[in-house]
């Protein structure tokens, strides 16, 4: 009845939507067309270093029609580092828009910062 083309292309469509990695349909801008006008690095955190603390820090901000970040909620990451990644993220500055823009930023912090 299907194509097995097409079974593939359905297959990686429900499994993309499973995952959440589908755009949802009422947002006007992807995180691709909203550029970042200034973008800050998290510290380090001295304690952090000294323990050796690496990973990555994922969290989900909010973006305001003037470009500025309204709200920023932490998503994973080693409680020692979130602090600092939140404390970047809410410095950046975007393009401005029409409307608010949620997107999802990943700091990494590697050992050797």
């Amino acid at each position: 009845m299907f194509t097995t083309s097409f079974r593939r292309v359905f297959i990686v469509a429900i499994l993309a939507l499973v995952a959440g990695t589908a755009v949802a349909p009422n947002r006007a801008w992807s995180e691709e067309d909203r550029k970042v006008r200034i973008k800050i690095s998290p510290d380090y955190p001295d304690l952090a270093r000294r323990m050796n603390v690496t990973g990555k820090v994922r969290v989900m901000i909010v973006i305001a029609p003037n470009g500025n970040v309204k709200s920023v909620k932490p998503l994973g990451g080693h409680p020692l580092l979130i602090e600092p990644s939140v404390e970047a993220v809410k410095k950046w500055k975007y393009e401005p828009a029409s409307e608010e823009t949620t997107t999802t930023v990943e700091f990494t912090f590697a050992g050797a910062e």
